[in-house]
C-alpha cells in the first residue's frame, strides 16, 4: 500500500465527470469498485459543468435519463486526485463544449491519475490530455477518438491501458476492469482481489486481450449518417 494510503494520511479524492447523455455503465461499473475501496480511503464526488441532476443517455434516444445528481459544478469542484471521466452519446456535444475541455485539461495538470472509459478519452484526445501518450477507446466507434488527435498512439487491440498519470478503457463494461487495475495500483492487488470477489465479478487482468478488437469502427458507418462521425 503507498504512503498516500497509509491510515494516518487523507483519503484520496475521486471526481466523476458527468454531462448530458453519458453512458451509465461507463460510470456505475466503476464507481461500485472503487465506492467498494471505503470512504476511509476514497471519497467519491460527482462533479458536472453546473451542480444539479444529469441525463445520463442511450445512442438511440439520447440524454433522457435515468437523472444523476452532480454533487459540484466545475467552479466549485474541490481538489481531486483522480478523475473519471465517462463516454456517452453526450460525447459528441462535449468535444463542442469549451467548459468541459479546459476543466478536464486544468484539473488533468493536477491529478495523480485521470482515467476514461469508453468514448470519454475522446475528450481527453480533445483536451490535450493524450498528447504523446498510449491510448485507447471504444472499439466499434474507434475512430471517433482518433481524429480528436494525431499526436496520441492509439492502442486499437487493448482492453485497457495504462499510461502512468493517464489510464483508458475500451467500451462500457471494459471501465470495471480497468478501476480494478487502478485500484491494486493505489491499494494493493489483495484489495483489488477482494473487490473483484465481494462483487462476484469475473476481473479481465490482462489488458492487452480485447475480444470485441473484431467490432472495431462498426458503429462508425452509422455516425457518420448522423453526422457525429
Amino acid at each position: 500500500m503507498s504512503e498516500s494510503t497509509s491510515p494516518a494520511s487523507r483519503p484520496l479524492t475521486l471526481g466523476v465527470i458527468l454531462y448530458p447523455g453519458f453512458e451509465l455503465l461507463d460510470v456505475f461499473g466503476p464507481l461500485e469498485m472503487f465506492a467498494s475501496v471505503g470512504r476511509n480511503l476514497l471519497l467519491i464526488h460527482m462533479i458536472a459543468e453546473r451542480a444539479g441532476p444529469v441525463a445520463a443517455g442511450t445512442v438511440a434516444d439520447g440524454p433522457v435519463g435515468p437523472r444523476v445528481v452532480a454533487d459540484f459544478g466545475f467552479d466549485d469542484a474541490p481538489a481531486l486526485d483522480l478523475l473519471l471521466i465517462p463516454g456517452g452519446i453526450g460525447t459528441f456535444t462535449e468535444l463542442a463544449n469549451p467548459k468541459m475541455i479546459a476543466f478536464l485539461r486544468e484539473r488533468a495538470r493536477t491529478a495523480q491519475i485521470t482515467a476514461s472509459v469508453c468514448t470519454g478519452s475522446a475528450l481527453l484526445a480533445k483536451a490535450g490530455i493524450l498528447d504523446g501518450r498510449r491510448a485507447t477507446s471504444n472499439k466499434q466507434v474507434f475512430d471517433l477518438a482518433v481524429a480528436q488527435s494525431a499526436a496520441v498512439d492509439w492502442v486499437a487491440a487493448a482492453r485497457w491501458v495504462d499510461d502512468g498519470a493517464v489510464v483508458t478503457s475500451s467500451g462500457v463494461s471494459a471501465g470495471m476492469d480497468m478501476a480494478l487495475a487502478i485500484i491494486a495500483r493505489l491499494f494493493g492487488q489483495e484489495a483489488a482481489e477482494g473487490i473483484a470477489i465481494g462483487t462476484e465479478y469475473t476481473w479481465h487482468r490482462d489488458a492487452d486481450v480485447d475480444p470485441f478488437i473484431t467490432h472495431l469502427n462498426q458503429l462508425t458507418p452509422m455516425l457518420g449518417a448522423l453526422g457525429r462521425g
